[in-house]
């Protein structure tokens, strides 16, 4: 029987990394703060650059930056030598990767951004190595050990590394002002891209509301109510503006001498939940599971005014 726990290799290895990313968050200081500045000011675009494993953080840092609204774009070292450097223009800024900052392959990007003056922020755990002395900025990474102690791959520093560039990309995000809106151009698809719909996108529209006026007598009510499917009716008052709804609910509560009614007097006066046409999908989500009270069917209005109906299917269907 082996005496190896790969469960207590996995949990050592998870700790020495949550410790390495408390220290490197308490060294956190101004130079963090200066590089913000220089990737605010940017009035063109970030570009990520490494080699190796810093190389794929450095891919998947801009691909963080361009989601969230700050153009960015990946290249790799050695391509920058092969012709990538014009990809490098005025306005750009330019993020390096390396751990020991002495990788030749980063001389040449090094030297162009030197040659023509476009800012140098660089993550290196040494600040007087090449990149170090190179770089306007240095976001030194914390002195942790590696994970992997006597193998000394490349673990805790990628680490703090991906760290290092979410802790970026938020906070120039929030300095921008950055929203969920904002996020939503960016992530058209897939769950994500679903709850960042607005209730807008995914309501039916006027021509299929199911309304009608305080005065409308019961009988036609009910003809509005089975011809529009929803379940429910919006009553109206004489401005346009939604007074009540009518539901399964009331039409029980009223069913003595329902026909002698009108919907004014039938309808549960003032829909404690509307939603406007710009709440988020995952907000309305949200809304109609509140249970107090819980519904599967919003009137969407602008001021006070119906403009559309949103079900809880249709948030289904949408994949929120």
């Amino acid at each position: 029987m082996s005496d190896f726990d790969a469960v207590a290799v996995g949990r050592r290895v998870l700790a020495a990394e949550a410790d390495a990313l408390t220290q490197q968050a308490d060294g956190l200081g101004e130079a963090f703060a200066r590089a913000v500045d220089i990737l605010y000011a940017a009035k063109g675009k970030i570009v990520c650059s490494g080699i190796g494993k810093s190389g794929h953080v450095a891919r998947k840092i801009a691909a963080t930056f361009a989601s969230t609204g700050a153009p960015a774009f990946f290249v790799h070292a050695n391509e920058a030598s092969h012709g990538d450097l014009g990809m490098i223009a005025e306005g750009d800024v330019v993020l390096c990767l390396s751990k020991s900052g002495e990788v030749k392959e980063l001389a040449d990007v090094l030297a162009y951004s030197r040659r023509f003056h476009i800012p140098l922020i660089a993550l290196t755990a040494d600040p007087q190595s090449a990149l170090g002395k190179a770089a306007d900025v240095v976001l030194q990474l914390a002195d942790a050990a590696e994970a992997t102690a006597e193998v000394k791959a490349p673990t805790t520093s990628t680490t703090l590394q991906i760290a290092l560039g979410d802790a970026l990309a938020v906070a120039l995000l929030e300095r921008r002002g950055f929203t969920a809106r904002d996020f939503k151009t960016f992530h058209p698809g897939g769950k994500l891209g679903a709850m960042l719909q607005t209730v807008g996108d995914l309501m039916h529209g006027a021509a299929e509301l199911p309304l009608v006026g305080l005065d409308t007598p019961m009988a036609q009510t009910l003809l509005v109510m089975t011809e529009k499917a929803f379940g429910i009716v919006g009553v109206t008052g004489p401005d346009g503006a939604l007074r009540g709804v009518i539901t399964d609910g009331d039409l029980r509560r009223h069913l003595d001498g329902l026909m002698g009614h009108t919907a004014g007097e039938v309808m549960t006066p003032g829909p404690k939940k509307t939603a406007p046409p710009g709440m988020l999908a995952g907000e309305a989500l949200a809304l109609m599971s509140d249970p107090l009270p819980m519904v599967t069917v919003l009137f969407v209005v602008e001021g006070a005014k119906p403009v559309g109906i949103l079900r809880v299917h249709d948030l289904v269907r949408a994949g929120v």
